[in-house]
C-alpha cells in the first residue's frame, strides 16, 4: 500500500492529559476524523473520534474537559478495547476488522503492541459520493446589512480572496461529492446565474430556482418539482469546512427528518447575575458565561417534510422546525467544531477575508 494512506503519528496522538480543545484542534489539522490517546512507549489508551467530541458539545461539557475524563465516559458505557489490527496482517485483515467493528479509523500495531500507523477505511476504498444529495443554495436574500457593498452585487458573490464567496461553497460540495446543486435567487439573479451557468466548469449540473418575491430560507424549497432525496439545504453566506459526509451520516443514522447544524455560542453577561425565588436572593453570580447551540444555517432534511411548506409565500427554516416539531417529526441537531462563519455584517465579511489570508478557511480548488 502506498505510503501516502499513513498519517504521521505526531499529528493525531494527543496524551490523557490533552484537552477536548486540543482534540479539536488535531481533528481540524489533521482532518482523519480520530485522535490517539497514548501514553509512553506508543502504548494506546484509546481513541477520540469526532463522534465523541460532537457527543462533548451535545452534552454542552467544558471543552477543557480531559480525553482522560473523555475515555473514562466511554468505558462506562462499553467497557470494549479500541479497535486495532496489526500491521502485518493486511489491508483485506484492516478491511474485515473495520466493518465488522462498524470503525472508520484503524490503529495499526506491531507485535509488542505498539502503534505504528493509522488506516482509515477511505484510504483503503473509494471515498463514498453524496450524488444520490441535492444541495440546495439560498442566495437570494438582499445583503442590505452590507450596504453599499451589496448595493451592485449579491451578497454570495462577495469575493473572498480571488473568488465569491458562493463558488468557495460550490467547490466544496463538489469536494464531498454532490453533484446536483439548486440556486435559490433573487436579488440581482442574473449575475449569478452568468457566473455559474448551467455547472459545467465546476463538473456539477446547477439549476436555477428564481423567486419572484422573497421566499425566506424555507420557501423556495416548493420551486423544486417534487424532490426524491434528501436534501442539504444552506444559507448562501455561510463560509466553514463542515464535514458534510460527517452531517449526513449522522442525519441517516439518527433517522431524522430534519437535522439543523448547530454552532455553540458563549455569551458572558457583563453583570452580577441575582438568582431570586420570591422576595430571597437565592444566589448572585458574578459575570457569570453561559453557552447555547445556534443555528448554524446548515441542514438535511428529506423530502417529505416539503408538503409542510407553504406555497409562493415567505416561510423560513426555523418556522418549518416549528411545524415538523409540532406534528412528532424528528428533529435532530448535529454539533459542528468545524471553521464557521457567517458573513452577514461588515465586521463578519472582514473577518473572513483575514482568515481567508491565515488561512483558517483553506483555498478551494
Amino acid at each position: 500500500m502506498s505510503e501516502h494512506f499513513y498519517t504521521p503519528l505526531d499529528r493525531i496522538t494527543l496524551a490523557p492529559t490533552a484537552t477536548a480543545r486540543d482534540a479539536i484542534t488535531s481533528l481540524n489539522l489533521s482532518s482523519r476524523g480520530i485522535v490517539l490517546v497514548m501514553e509512553k512507549e506508543r502504548r494506546l489508551l484509546g481513541t477520540i473520534t469526532d463522534g465523541d467530541i460532537r457527543r462533548v458539545l451535545l452534552e454542552k461539557l467544558s471543552l477543557e474537559v480531559t480525553l482522560e475524563q473523555i475515555l473514562a465516559g466511554k468505558s462506562r458505557h462499553s467497557k470494549k478495547p479500541p479497535v486495532t489490527a496489526a500491521k502485518r496482517s493486511g489491508i483485506n485483515e484492516w478491511l474485515r476488522v473495520m466493518k465488522e467493528n462498524s470503525v472508520q479509523q484503524l490503529p495499526l500495531l506491531d507485535a509488542e503492541g505498539r502503534v505504528l500507523d493509522l488506516v482509515t477505511l477511505l484510504d483503503l476504498e473509494a471515498a463514498p459520493k453524496l450524488e444520490s444529495v441535492r444541495a440546495i443554495i439560498m442566495a437570494g436574500g438582499m445583503g442590505t446589512r452590507l450596504m453599499p457593498l451589496t448595493e451592485n452585487m449579491p451578497k454570495p458573490m462577495l469575493p473572498i480572496g480571488d473568488k465569491p464567496m458562493l463558488e468557495h461553497i460550490i467547490s466544496q460540495l463538489k469536494d464531498a461529492g454532490i453533484r446536483q446543486v439548486h440556486l435559490a435567487t433573487h436579488h440581482l439573479s442574473e449575475q449569478i446565474k452568468e457566473h455559474f451557468q448551467e455547472g459545467q466548469e465546476h463538473e456539477m449540473r446547477i439549476d436555477y430556482l428564481r423567486e419572484p418575491v422573497p421566499l425566506g430560507t424555507a420557501g423556495s424549497l416548493r420551486l423544486i418539482d417534487q424532490p426524491k432525496e434528501t436534501m442539504l439545504v444552506m444559507n448562501g453566506d455561510i463560509l466553514t469546512t463542515l464535514d458534510y459526509r460527517a452531517m449526513l451520516a449522522y442525519h441517516q443514522k439518527n433517522q431524522a427528518d430534519l437535522t439543523v447544524a448547530v454552532r455553540h455560542f458563549e455569551m458572558q453577561v457583563p453583570y452580577g447575575v441575582v438568582e431570586v425565588k420570591d422576595a430571597s436572593i437565592t444566589a448572585l453570580i458574578e459575570k457569570p458565561t453561559y453557552t447555547f447551540a445556534v443555528n448554524a444555517g446548515i441542514y438535511c432534511l428529506e423530502p417529505g417534510v416539503c408538503e409542510l411548506i407553504p406555497l409562493n409565500c415567505r416561510f423560513d427554516m426555523t418556522q418549518l422546525v416549528e411545524a415538523l416539531i409540532a406534528k412528532g417529526r424528528r428533529v435532530v441537531s448535529f454539533p459542528i467544531h468545524e471553521y464557521w462563519i457567517d458573513v452577514g455584517q461588515p465586521d463578519d465579511y472582514a473577518q473572513a477575508q483575514r482568515d481567508f489570508t491565515d488561512g483558517k478557511f483553506p483555498i478551494t480548488s
